[in-house]
């Protein structure tokens, strides 16, 4: 048995709050680097996740800060409060990512945003029923539990396989725990206008279309068609090249996709909805990731 793996399974016994600690050392670049992954605890450490949401979304990447979001420098909305978020945190006192108040070495370097269905229920519903129709999927699967992910990042210095694995370890730990049955979300490329992506789009209609038991619409006044190529004219190593690691992952652990896309003008970025039914992930992905 690894040593990892011997003190998280230490660490489980003895906790009764089930608050989620992982811990692996990382000798590639950046050198050094000790990260911890689990679950923010209080409100400093939500504030640290919606600073470094603001740093990747808004000045690495495309999103449109209104005149708030550019004064507190933080991405957040009225769903921070009633959701779950996990982090990366460097340990190692390196100075990188969005520094934990209270905490010398701790610093914020990956979040993932995690909604459970009963806390969307007693609110204000799922952050993507803006963009799709959820509901009828919901009601197909009454028996089951739902659990949203999104608002996925990782600074940019950290954006490696070894961090995004901890991460996912993370939410498939909180899953494993909470026993979620149906993961679904939003998934973005980097883009506004369909035809920059139109290879992508169509191999994820032609190839990972959800079907009718799973399948999610757009909305009708959002819908943008994704089959914009006919399926023999795809070349599946280009759609895949410039295809974004995080969907790239979801599809390789079995998810699908919903039917037409959204343009999210706020974050400059089409969206595609992610459905990941929990018993047909992928087994080798649920042995990589359960510890």
């Amino acid at each position: 048995m690894s040593k990892i793996t011997q003190k998280i399974k230490e660490y489980n016994s003895h906790n009764k709050n089930k608050i989620l600690s992982l811990r692996r050392r990382i000798t590639k670049e950046p050198q050094n680097i000790d990260l911890d992954a689990r679950l923010a605890k209080t409100k400093n450490e939500i504030k640290a996740a919606q600073q470094l949401r603001f740093k990747v979304f808004y000045k690495e990447l495309s999103a449109h800060p209104s005149i708030l979001t550019r004064f507190t420098r933080r991405d957040r909305d009225t769903y921070d409060k009633i959701c779950q978020h996990m982090l990366v945190i460097d340990k190692s006192n390196k100075k990188r990512g969005i520094l934990l108040i209270g905490k010398k070495k701790e610093n914020v370097v990956g979040t993932y945003r995690l909604l459970p269905q009963r806390d969307a229920e007693s609110n204000k519903g799922f952050y993507s029923q803006d963009e799709y129709d959820i509901k009828p999927l919901i009601e197909k699967h009454k028996e089951r539990k739902f659990l949203e992910l999104g608002r996925s990042c990782v600074l940019n210095s950290y954006r490696k396989k070894s961090t995004i694995e901890l991460l996912w370890q993370g939410v498939w730990r909180y899953i494993l725990e909470n026993n979620f049955d149906v993961m679904i979300g939003c998934a973005s490329f980097q883009a506004t206008e369909p035809e920059q992506i139109d290879m992508a789009l169509s191999f994820l209609h032609h190839y990972a279309l959800a079907p009718e038991e799973w399948r999610v619409n757009a909305k009708k006044n959002r819908y943008v068609n994704m089959n914009m190529m006919k399926k023999e004219e795809i070349n599946k190593k280009e759609a895949l090249k410039i295809m974004p690691p995080l969907i790239k992952g979801y599809l390789r652990l079995g998810a699908y996709v919903g039917d037409g896309a959204v343009i999210d003008k706020q974050f400059g970025t089409i969206d595609v909805f992610i459905v990941m039914p929990r018993e047909l992930i992928e087994k080798r992905f649920v042995d990589k990731f359960t510890i």
